[in-house]
């Protein structure tokens, strides 16, 4: 898959959702959307763990500046 902005990778998300969910798609034509819409699933999952490797949080522990790792609260 050729390279694709986040942004643009979950707009065509959007879409592809609509339009299955539309039920004007033939069999062979959903399968096609389906499948291209989980390859983008997997590109946004794997663009924003690149992400979350590259945040980190510089944290003051007196008068000590400490660089941690990112995590989200779940």
């Amino acid at each position: 898959m050729e390279e694709i902005k986040f942004e643009d990778a979950i707009k065509k998300l959007e879409e592809i959702a609509k339009e299955l969910e539309s039920g004007n798609l033939g069999l062979d034509e959903s399968v096609e959307k389906f499948e291209e819409g989980m390859k983008l699933s997997k590109t946004c999952t794997k663009m924003l763990n690149e992400a979350e490797k590259r945040i980190n949080i510089l944290i003051n522990n007196e008068d000590e500046i400490k660089e941690e790792n990112f995590t989200p609260e779940e």
